[in-house]
């Protein structure tokens, strides 16, 4: 069935089918004998936001929309951005259901419909702005109403602008990249990239012992570093939660439940650095992140996720951790 025959049959996709639509793949990106690499050409789409008016794409509100995924950890940082710069009201937002077969994200019952253009597949977006679009269909993807296609699926960008652009038109919203320390905050950004964000799905699909053991050891070494950072500050840049906290942060949530076991990051658990899984509960805490948090989401998009790791996809039982246990780090404020 086609995605245009999809829409107009239902306001949902059918269930996820395996048998009959194969496990999604990330097209482009290496799995297997040569290991893993996720190269940036995977995210086409660009597109600028702007508090000027000098792109494509002004910060209008109401004009945008993001579609996200709850078990998504780059979705995951628009979702919690789009909260602590105050843009709830400015652009709306709608998650896709978290498991995929072989049609990519869909839109199903459990995390409801697309409000903004009744796709039942998220690739409808991607054929919409380039007709029989050949690449990945990601999460974030941020969606212009006004022009009827995407604007960008660029996630190391999307943030930025989202935490930048509203400038004047949100309330209350945090200052998460603030001009001072932009020059820091993205020297230590490519650090977490490189180290630790995408560092997991590197090692949890290594096939080679002694690069795995390379790489392992390296994740760790930075986690032993941060952890050291956070022994006297309560987040990477002192007391105000920037750019790099949410980045580090969505990581650090996956890490016990599903990285630790699925991706073979097991040297030690989050909850073995004392000062790393204090900061955790205390950013977990905060409604911008607890709100856009669900762990159950979590686990069960990555071990149906990713077949080859877990091909039987049984969703493991724990592991059971007190993200609500007090953080006691109001002394470093």
């Amino acid at each position: 069935m086609s995605s245009t025959q999809e829409s107009q049959d239902a306001a949902y996709a059918s269930p996820v089918d395996y048998d009959a639509y194969g496990t999604y793949s990330v097209k482009d990106a290496k799995f297997g004998e040569d290991g893993f690499e996720r190269p940036l050409d995977l995210y086409p789409f660009r597109g600028r936001l702007s508090s000027d008016g000098s792109t494509e794409y002004p910060a209008e509100p109401g004009r945008y929309h993001l579609y996200l995924a709850w078990s998504c950890p780059w979705a995951q940082r628009a979702a919690i951005v789009r909260k602590l710069a105050g843009l709830s009201g400015l652009v709306s937002a709608s998650y896709v259901h978290g498991e995929r077969d072989g049609r990519g994200w869909a839109f199903r019952e459990d995390t409801g419909p697309d409000p903004v253009n009744g796709f039942t597949l998220l690739r409808q977006a991607y054929d919409a702005t380039h007709p029989d679009y050949p690449g990945h269909v990601s999460v974030p993807t941020l969606w212009d109403k006004q022009t009827h296609k995407i604007v960008s699926n660029f996630f190391p960008d999307l943030t930025i602008d989202l935490a930048t652009q509203f400038e004047g038109l949100a309330e209350d919203g945090t200052d998460l990249y603030p001009p001072r320390l932009r020059a820091d905050i993205d020297t230590l950004n490519e650090t977490l990239y490189n180290d630790i964000n995408n560092a997991v799905y590197v090692i949890g699909n290594e096939p080679d012992q002694g690069t795995y053991d390379n790489l392992v050891h390296r994740l760790f070494q930075t986690l032993d570093t941060l952890e050291r950072r956070l022994a006297g500050n309560r987040f990477l840049f002192g007391n105000r939660i920037t750019e790099s906290d949410v980045r580090l942060w969505v990581t650090l949530a996956r890490f016990d439940t599903v990285y630790y076991g699925l991706f073979k990051v097991n040297l030690r658990r989050l909850v073995d650095y004392p000062h790393l899984w204090a900061y955790a509960r205390d950013l977990y805490q905060r409604p911008a992140f607890k709100e856009t948090t669900d762990f159950v989401a979590i686990k069960r998009g990555y071990y149906t996720g990713f077949g080859k790791l877990n091909p039987y996809r049984i969703v493991p039982a724990g592991p059971v951790l007190d993200w609500d246990a007090p953080a006691g780090r109001d002394h470093l404020s």
